[in-house]
């Protein structure tokens, strides 16, 4: 495999310790302004993946090439945002936007500018009015915005996200669904995100990675989503590409399970 892409995983392998292989042999290009989701059962290795992109595990074999530099360690060319939204308690919604703003741009970017960049990138979450409050005053949703804000002001070239809706509940889970849509078609952001919902998947996604299951976990298929930009959440089930790709990561999901059923 070539390092061409933008985002290029080559052959890559984690072994924790000697005997607990987690990855063998993952091969994935992912081009510039991609959205890519990354799907299987528990166990499969997804975290470990998007851990090593973010260069907080180490590689065992392979590599990790972004826009032609390997990943060897963590970075702001690369941006996570988990399904704990880790904001500092004692600081104010602004002051976890700014603080990461300040760490990446501090003596690049003037004072004033990294302001304005700060405001900017909680309206584009609209989070702008509760900027004064600190995370014990806002719901799950609101923290979560904010942890998106922080990632996006750093710039990344690849945003990262670890299940960042799974412990919301399903309306808040929608609209920040649609919220991502939106900073996308905006942005033009290269996204990888790691899930467990089918139909959030094949809804954001312009490509599905199935993982088969672990140990030793690599990718078992690619479902490319074939909807037209912009998607609008009503629309989207009547479409046939909708439901022939939400039928392809289902059938695989299911037939990896019955695997492990017999297995056991």
């Amino acid at each position: 495999m070539t390092s061409r892409a933008y985002l290029s995983i080559e052959n890559l392998g984690v072994t924790f310790g000697t005997t607990s292989e987690v990855l063998r042999g993952v091969d994935l290009t992912v081009d510039r302004g991609e959205f890519i989701s990354i799907i299987g059962h528990s166990g499969c290795g997804k975290s470990t993946l998007l851990n090593v992109v973010a260069g907080l595990l180490p590689v065992s074999m392979g590599a990790v090439i972004l826009d032609k530099q390997a990943v060897e360690a963590p970075g702001p060319d690369r941006a996570v945002v988990f399904q704990n939204h880790s904001l500092l308690p004692w600081l104010t919604v602004y002051e976890n936007v700014r603080l990461a703003v300040d760490k990446v741009f501090g003596g690049t970017r003037p004072r004033a500018d990294r302001h304005a960049w700060t405001l900017e990138n909680l309206a584009l979450v609209q989070m702008t009015h509760a900027k004064d409050k600190k995370p014990h005053e806002i719901s799950g949703g609101m923290k979560q915005r904010v942890g998106l804000a922080r990632a996006l002001a750093m710039e990344p070239k690849v945003l990262l996200l670890d299940e960042p809706f799974g412990a919301l509940d399903a309306l808040t889970r929608a609209n920040l669904q649609d919220s991502v849509m939106e900073i996308h078609a905006k942005l033009g952001n290269t996204v990888l995100m790691i899930t467990h919902d089918v139909d959030e998947a094949v809804l954001l996604s312009d490509r599905i990675v199935m993982m088969t299951n672990g140990p030793a976990a690599s990718i078992g298929d690619i479902v490319t989503v074939g909807l037209p930009r912009p998607r609008r959440r009503l629309e989207v089930d009547t479409v046939p590409a909708y439901a022939a790709a939400r039928h392809a990561v289902v059938e695989f999901l299911y037939s990896r399970h019955a695997a492990v059923r017999t297995a056991a």
